[in-house]
């Protein structure tokens, strides 16, 4: 069994993933509305936005689409979780994920981590980043 996030955008479903695939790497897919069957496709909806997105990563994937009907509010309630091994892998995406959103809590040392920190990026994800602290002698 997985848990995935599957995000909702505003319209702008294509900078983002274009963007994370920028900052994350891995594999991106993303499918127009106007590649679905007429039969199957949104009603209403601009042949341009994105029905459906998906950027795989070492076996993670995150997934997305626009709303056709423009009615989606912002996300609230949930972070995307990112973790990486190292320190200098959670600055490099901290501060691309950062650049023009909002931080939330700035990168810091903590009890359970070398770095946490988090931000909502220019997109309107909230993201939760932190570096995996190094094991405990038992």
């Amino acid at each position: 069994m997985a848990f995935n996030p599957y995000l909702y955008f505003r319209g702008n479903c294509r900078d983002a993933f274009t963007r994370y695939h920028e900052i994350f790497g891995g594999e991106l897919f993303m499918m127009k509305m106007s590649d679905a069957p007429p039969a199957d496709a949104p009603p209403a909806a601009d042949g341009d936005l994105i029905l459906h997105a998906a950027l795989t990563i070492d076996g993670d994937l995150l997934m997305a689409s626009d709303d056709p009907t423009g009615t989606v509010g912002p996300i609230d309630g949930i972070y995307v979780n990112y973790s990486a091994a190292d320190v200098a892998e959670v600055n490099r995406v901290f501060d691309a994920l950062a650049e023009g959103g909002k931080i939330t809590q700035p990168l810091a040392e903590t009890f359970f981590s070398p770095a946490f920190g988090m931000c909502v990026d220019r997109f309107g994800t909230p993201w939760m980043l932190s570096a995996e602290a190094a094991p405990q002698p038992t």
